[in-house]
């Protein structure tokens, strides 16, 4: 006998929905009395048996000798710095996943509210040195690898930092887990666990970006643990069709089904034994190799399921510029927004409680539109699988749901094709039909006869294709929506989402300032060290209270007038610009001059964003340089300058700006008459690594985006906690900060706000040539034109965004920027009043920690509350 399965079976959902326990989330039981009975065997052996963390150098050293020979199969013969690094890393892990049990056997005990955020990008940076000093072992664990032979520096350089991010988005959430682990707050982070990264990043000869696949994954990774028990089915493509039965339900069947496979990623709390969880999924093929096409001779046909299977986690943000890489984005988000909601939903039914009380137990924090599918997904399980009422579904999602947004750049605001939508996720489209004539309805009923208000507001934008408008979707589907800056959530709230606002009311719109870029942790004891301890010990308080309090720093504005404080703070810097130029020697082989002022640019590559602003100024700078006299450059405050960021592949221009830095940084750097006082560096492969060696080097940092289009910044706060002065424009984040730290320890420029559209205006309707509006950067446009920096050109599609439109405005703020640029020369020529200066900065930097960003959302938005773990 055999077992048998109808072939029209195959593909149609069951039910009702089966949720299988896993190998996790499991109580003991009790007796009569309410005693816990052991499960199984004798209970002291066991327990004689459970280890606990390691905190002595021996058993320390004990453990990473036994991975050695147990996980690694080597030698002290044969271990090189790569296999120190993996034993000691799987040891802390060992460490980890003590306290990992722990606090999953405490949520599982009291089944408290919990938070999952949502997030398409974890920058989470490397590990090792995070985990050490969180768990306070990093002393301990420097002694011990020391007597077997090796550096703990030499050990924690061989980590790559994991490729699960790009930018601020990503920073963002991974702070937010590391707040959220050192708070003691029940949540959890869902990603993907690109194969790939995004890409990494190389230059070629010519100075262009060139892309190659990111080899996080080469090496084993230690700080995940693969859940082969934990996995869900996620289809694409096919048929729903609706039963017709006078409720919204539907059949959804056919069409395509891979697996969503889970890697548990430990996120420690700093000096608490919480230790959360990041939760990736990988997509595999449900029936993988095809044997029948194999011995058919179907090479191809027998691992094409495979391929197709693996491609949606393979890498970051596929090029959308083709029909293949769109689906291919529409494909990752749902596949992760499906296995996590899932995930989510298997873990409340195990509490047993009615579904009707998810938003009880469950909040989600939307980061970004990229989850927001989420919202019709939630609705299809309970409408189709758990046969609730539309208007019960409705209330259930819009209580769980929150929604994040990151810009108010029209063009940023994600939108998919109807078309697509309609051929990969059918019965989603359905859904988000009936969600938009239910919504567009109440906006009639509320606001009668205004057609053209029912236009502005609609999920569907009309036109050919039609487009669903992600952004609107997430802010009708969630309970709260929120900003990332004063000014940012000031313009969401009047731009993009002014109609929802006028419609929902006010209440429903927030700010939380992104303090959440700014673990004190990682930003400042783990990459300034030295930094650290001169505060510890000047304020004499435990860093362990300071690092989580950071209002604390303020106790340190009295020492502005203390001469030994100030040249020791002096000589850290120093020491740190001293680091970033080893770095670039033994990386790129540059000499680098550490006596001038280091002024950093660290970020994602975009027009908004101004990179090329701030290549034209460095031009305008080496020009009048070269016009000087002998006496005049005396006078010269010498400067280096260093970009970093990667621009998207598909990005002209962005790849342009690239370009034409590293081709000006050839001539400057070995231009004989400047060289001494102008250096340029664009720094490859932009990562948390290296943001951890530039951040604490800075003497200015640049954040230089035309008003009004930068949400809050992802580095700013960094910079200033660590020391560095801040010249920026009136935007995002730079606005609080400089309300923080007093305006008189900033460098504004530029227009502001509310004159950017009248400037774009004029721009179109009554354009001005640049010769006439800035000579000086017409300048500066016709030497590149020339060709003073190579393939004259090339750069014409770039310097034309600026002769033609000039839509960011970069002739209109060029000449304040050369100014404030000066007015930083002449600031810091005085070194005295510039070290107070950047005492002031970083004592004023607590209202930016994330762990107070973190408390705020537990407490106005998720309603969660701490879990102490005993």
């Amino acid at each position: 006998m055999s077992t048998f399965i109808d072939p029209k079976s195959i593909g149609k959902p069951v039910r009702p929905r089966r949720h299988v326990r896993t190998l996790t989330g499991y109580l003991p039981e009790t007796d009569a009395s309410g005693k816990e009975k052991w499960p199984r065997g004798e209970e002291k052996v066991w327990k004689d048996a459970m280890r606990d963390v390691d905190t002595e150098v021996t058993s320390i050293t004990k453990s990473f000798v036994n991975h050695v020979q147990t996980s690694l199969a080597r030698q002290p013969y044969n271990l090189d710095n790569l296999g120190a690094y993996q034993a000691a890393a799987l040891s802390v892990r060992d460490n980890l996943l003590v306290n990992w049990n722990e606090t999953a056997l405490q949520y599982t005990r009291k089944a408290p509210k919990r938070a999952y955020y949502l997030s398409l990008e974890f920058l989470m940076g490397r590990t090792l040195d995070n985990a050490l000093l969180n768990l306070g072992l990093k002393d301990q664990y420097s002694e011990g690898v020391k007597k077997l032979g090796f550096s703990v520096e030499d050990i924690l350089d061989q980590e790559r930092d994991a490729a699960l991010g790009n930018g601020g988005l990503g920073r963002l959430a991974a702070c937010y887990l590391d707040s959220s682990a050192s708070q003691e707050l029940p949540v959890w982070g869902y990603g993907l666990r690109y194969k790939y990264g995004i890409f990494q990043q190389l230059i070629s000869p010519a100075g262009d970006q060139l892309e190659a696949p990111d080899p996080w994954l080469d090496n084993q990774n230690p700080w995940e643990l693969p859940r082969l028990d934990v996995s869900y089915e996620i289809r694409f493509y096919g048929q729903a069709e609706r039963l017709g039965d006078g409720t919204p339900r539907a059949t959804w069947s056919g069409g395509q089904e891979v697996l969503a496979v889970a890697y548990d990623v430990m996120i420690p709390g700093c000096y608490t034994k919480t230790t959360n969880n990041l939760r990736l999924w990988e997509s595999k093929p449900k029936r993988g190799f095809d044997l029948n096409s194999f011995n058919a001779g179907n090479y191809e046909g027998a691992v094409e399921a495979s391929n197709s299977a693996a491609a949606i986690t393979s890498v970051l943000y596929p090029n959308d510029h083709t029909t293949f890489g769109k689906e291919l984005r529409l494909k990752q988000q749902y596949f992760w927004t499906a296995a996590s909601l899932a995930d989510i939903l298997r873990r409340f039914k195990n509490i047993g409680k009615p579904i009707t009380e998810f938003p009880d137990y469950v909040a989600i924090q939307l980061n970004d539109t990229h989850p927001t599918l989420a919202i019709p997904e939630l609705m299809r399980i309970l409408i189709d699988e758990e046969d609730q009422p539309w208007s019960t579904a409705w209330q259930i999602v819009t209580n769980t749901f929150f929604y994040t947004n990151h810009t108010v750049l029209p063009e940023a605001l994600e939108k998919w094709p109807v078309p697509l939508m309609e051929h990969l996720l059918p019965r989603h489209m359905q859904i988000i039909y009936d969600i938009n004539l239910l919504f567009l309805q109440s906006v009639e009923k509320k606001f009668p006869g205004d057609r053209d208000r029912l236009g502005r507001m609609s999920l569907i934008e009309e036109g050919f294709p039609k487009q669903v408008r992600m952004a609107y979707l997430a802010c009708i589907g969630s309970r709260k929506v929120n900003g990332v800056a004063e000014l940012h959530s000031d313009l969401v709230k009047t731009t993009i989402l002014k109609d929802f606002v006028e419609f929902e009311g006010i209440s429903k719109f927030g700010n939380v300032t992104n303090g959440s870029e700014l673990t004190p942790r990682r930003w400042l004891d783990q990459c300034n060290p030295e930094l650290s301890s001169l505060i510890s010990s000047t304020l004499k308080v435990d860093k362990a209270v300071w690092l989580k309090d950071l209002t604390r720093l303020e106790a340190l504005l009295p020492f502005t007038e203390d001469e030994a404080f100030r040249k020791e703070w002096a000589a850290i810097k120093q020491r740190n610009k001293e680091r970033l130029a080893h770095h670039v020697q033994t990386t790129l082989g540059f000499t680098i001059n550490t006596n001038a002022m280091f002024d950093v640019q660290i970020k994602r590559l975009h027009e908004y964003k101004r990179q090329t602003l701030n290549i034209l100024g460095v031009i305008h700078r080496y020009l009048t340089l070269k016009n000087m006299s002998a006496a005049e450059k005396k006078k010269v405050n010498p400067r280096v300058v260093f970009f970093a960021g990667k621009a998207a592949p598909a990005y002209y221009i962005a790849k342009l700006t690239i370009r034409l830095i590293v081709n000006v940084a050839r001539i400057i750097n070995e231009d004989p008459d400047t060289k001494d006082l102008l250096q340029l560096y664009f720094l490859p492969d932009y990562s948390v690594s290296l943001a951890e060696v530039l951040i604490p080097a800075s003497d200015i940092s640049q954040h230089i985006s035309t008003a009004g289009t930068e949400a809050s910044g992802t580095s700013n706060m960094k910079f200033c906690l660590n020391g560095g002065l801040l010249l920026g424009t009136v935007d995002g984040a730079n606005i609080e900060i400089a309300e923080e730290v007093g305006e008189s320890n900033v460098f504004f420029f530029g227009h502001l706000t509310p004159a950017v559209e009248d400037l774009r205006y004029q721009h179109t309707y009554h354009p001005t040539p640049i010769e006439e509006k800035c000579p000086a950067l017409a300048n500066v446009l016709n030497q590149v034109s020339a060709g003073l920096f190579g393939d004259a050109h090339v750069y014409e599609p770039l310097l034309n965004t600026i002769r033609q439109g000039d839509h960011y405005l970069l002739s209109d703020d060029f000449d304040s920027y050369i100014a404030a640029l000066a007015m930083v020369d002449e600031a810091y020529l005085d070194q005295t009043e510039w070290v107070k200066k950047s005492i002031r900065t970083t004592a004023k930097m607590g209202k930016f920690s994330s762990d107070r960003a973190i408390n705020e959302y537990a407490e106005s938005y998720w309603n969660i509350e701490a879990q102490k773990i005993a």
